[in-house]
């Protein structure tokens, strides 16, 4: 018998602590709480191929568990509905064949009541494998519920995102929650000045307290020269300068595949602005639905091209992603994230809290490509395909967004698209080299 077990034989061992099992059953909670205010309609539709239906989130991310914890380690489980593993996989080539991504708007069946009746049968399952007695796998168990976890966290993001890509399509602009009143507040302040730091060799990447993905390690040592980052994003207003200016049409502002990009798909301001009438005031479509630019929040949904030309106009450059942490690695993990139920970025210390704006409002580009770290390795097995089959063609971004839940912030969290992308809520800080 288990010396752990034959020790405790009176006192049954819980096979995970009971605060994984309490953070299991909220995370799982807050994505319903997400996808309540959508009807049946809203959560069947697939914008573009980039996104997913809301049901196709809440189906996916409770396939992970059942696929990669419930299968493999409860002997008696039964699925629910053995289809559901083609339908819900999303490109884990070792978890079988599955359901062509462009084509998730086309499954109208099964629809959101048998998703929800599938995620509570799931989650059953999930809490007597979690509340079971310990076994020699309870570690491997629970460090797979922490992934599932984390990785229904991004999902709580994908579908904040993927509803706002929705929405904006409807010319009637519909709000996934209306706006709440508007109170009067104080004078945002300005712009905090640069932060500037010291060349020299640095360490950056997880430092092994807590959760981290696989591609956050190993921590290292990196050389960096003397630099500076703006004490704040960039704005709507500073964009309105850039736009004036021709920023969208001086191709010598842009990479070539940026240029291109601009010029095939008709580029004109970030993906989210309108104007109801030619030459009329710029408006911005936000999950609280049409409304006028405000001029002090930051830019949101540009692509990494958009970026780096703003960059290139102001006489400046993106940070690298060392450089970034190692200047939010002074700064305080919060800010206007999900928690704040804001849902939009905000004007810098707009709530009294973090106004170099690091964790919250936008994930913020850089100009480091996603690749490993030295010394990274992918785990074996399907989870390995997590991360590292991404490393190819995609740049990385930092810190957190407006849809971000607070708990799944940290300073080492490398997130990345590809640079054309702009659905995700992602905006810009402002680098440069100090003497």
């Amino acid at each position: 018998m288990d010396d752990k077990l034959q020790a405790n034989d009176r006192h049954p061992v819980a096979a995970a602590p009971a605060s994984l099992r309490q953070r299991f059953t909220a995370v799982r909670a807050e994505t319903l709480a997400l996808a309540a205010p959508l009807s049946p309609e809203d959560q069947s539709v697939q914008a573009m191929p980039d996104t997913s239906p809301t049901k196709w989130h809440l189906a996916h991310v409770t396939w992970f568990f059942e696929t990669f914890i419930l299968r493999p380690y409860q002997s008696d489980y039964r699925p629910f509905n053995a289809a559901f593993g083609f339908l819900f996989n999303s490109y884990y080539e070792a978890a079988g064949d599955r359901y062509p991504r462009p084509d998730r708007g086309l499954i109208t069946r099964p629809g959101s009541d048998e998703i929800i009746a599938y995620r509570s049968h799931v989650d059953a399952a999930m809490m007597r494998l979690l509340d079971a007695e310990a076994s020699p796998k309870t570690p491997e168990i629970c460090t797979l519920t922490e992934l599932g976890m984390h990785h229904e966290q991004q999902h709580q993001e994908l579908l904040l995102m993927d509803i706002l890509n929705l929405f904006s399509r409807n010319p009637l602009r519909p709000a996934y929650r209306d706006a709440e009143p508007s109170h009067a507040s104080a004078p945002v302040p300005p712009a905090a000045d640069w932060l500037t730091f010291d060349g020299g060799i640095y360490e950056i990447g997880h430092d092994g307290d807590g959760f981290a993905f696989d591609h956050e390690s190993p921590r290292h040592q990196t050389l960096l020269r003397p630099f500076a980052l703006a004490g704040a994003l960039v704005t709507n207003g500073d964009w309105l300068v850039f736009m004036n200016d021709d920023g969208y049409q001086r191709s010598d502002l842009w990479l070539s595949d940026g240029i291109a990009w601009v010029r095939e798909h008709k580029w004109q301001a970030p993906l989210y602005w309108y104007r109801q009438e030619e030459s009329g005031p710029w408006f911005e479509m936000s999950l609280l639905g049409g409304h006028p630019l405000e001029r002090a929040a930051p830019v949101s949904h540009i692509s990494y091209f958009e970026a780096d030309a703003y960059a290139r106009w102001a006489g400046k450059r993106l940070p690298t992603e060392a450089e970034w942490e190692v200047a939010a690695g002074n700064q305080a993990i919060a800010g206007n994230n999900l928690g704040r139920n804001q849902l939009r970025a905000r004007p810098a210390n707009a709530q009294g809290t973090n106004p170099h704006q690091f964790f919250g409002d936008l994930w913020e580009w850089t100009a480091s490509a996603f690749s490993g770290y030295p010394g990274f390795t992918a785990p074996q097995g399907a989870v390995g395909e997590y991360n590292g089959k991404f490393m190819s063609g995609q740049m990385v971004l930092r810190g957190g967004a407006c849809v971000t839940p607070e708990d799944h912030l940290r300073v080492s969290y490398r997130n990345f698209f590809y640079p054309h992308q702009r659905w995700a809520f992602t905006g810009l800080r402002l680098a440069e080299d100090r003497p």
